[in-house]
């Protein structure tokens, strides 16, 4: 009895003592990964967050980046202890990832669009941008897609790729902006006094910036009319009014000063077969 006793522990204790270790091991190395994982992950989320450049949107998903990259390390060391080749499982999860890559190309490349409008931030929300023939109000800039909301108050999700890949006009961008207006009058009309109307129109209005200068030219001379071209400079919330403004003024004073602003007509003659 004491003869099997012996023989036993002389095989089973060293493998217990072996495998114990490693166990151990495991366990400490698991605890260790799952430490330095969430306080990575909060040191770079805080980082991010402190940086100017980067949009908040982005911030979090760095921070889970960052945890998710060392538990994978953290899993890969625990199989390593136990003696599993961590080379083949690592080969193994490439060929995964290129297979979900493939089958998952147009997702995957909003995902790296989403990444790059995140970083560069061509727009931000609440920006008022035109994406291809699309003009809109930004509400949202996420990963995959980017909403937005036209005028006339349509919802807009166009997908990152076709964001990224296309034209974008910010309006918001700058704080002055050039309105670009175009009148055009009779050729018997006076065209240095419909010019110095026009003048007096915008010097009278406050929301017209002095710097940069206002152009205010003979643009084309058309089939029925005279064209004036009219570029004053506004801050980009007086854009649209001082528009809107100008152009009923313009409107009135020329009424009121006898100044005609053609329009296409055409003349009918009728004949009389019979005569």
């Amino acid at each position: 009895m004491e003869e099997k006793f012996n023989e036993y522990s002389d095989t089973v204790i060293p493998i217990i003592v072996e495998h114990g270790l490693s166990v151990l091991g495991a366990i400490v190395i698991l605890i260790v990964g799952y430490i330095l994982a969430n306080w990575a992950a909060k040191k770079v989320t805080k980082k991010a967050g402190q940086s100017e450049s980067l949009d908040e949107t982005l911030v979090p998903i760095l921070g889970q980046i960052t945890r998710g990259l060392i538990l994978i390390i953290t899993i890969l060391a625990v199989l390593g202890q136990f003696g599993v080749e961590t080379t083949s499982i690592v080969a193994v999860l490439g060929a995964s990832a290129l297979a979900i890559g493939l089958a998952l190309q147009g997702t995957l490349s909003n995902l790296a669009a989403g990444v790059m409008l995140l970083l560069l931030r061509p727009f931000k929300t609440g920006d008022v941008v035109t994406i291809g023939q699309t003009m809109g109000i930004v509400d949202e800039i996420g990963l995959f897609t980017t909403e937005m909301h036209t005028f006339d108050n349509i919802g807009v999700s166009m997908p990152n790729s076709k964001v990224w890949g296309t034209e974008i006009q910010n309006l918001n961008r700058f704080d002055t902006r050039r309105v670009d207006m175009e009148f055009g009058i009779g050729y018997g009309d006076d065209m240095d006094k419909a010019i110095r109307i026009i003048k007096e129109i915008l010097d009278e209005d406050e929301r017209v910036l002095k710097d940069p200068e206002t152009l205010i030219a003979i643009s084309n001379l058309g089939d029925s009319s005279v064209g004036i071209r009219v570029r004053p400079w506004a801050e980009r919330s007086n854009v649209w009014p001082l528009r809107y403004d100008t152009i009923k003024k313009v409107k009135e004073r020329f009424d009121e000063n006898d100044i005609s602003i053609p329009f296409p007509q055409r003349d009918v003659h009728l004949f009389n077969e019979n005569k």
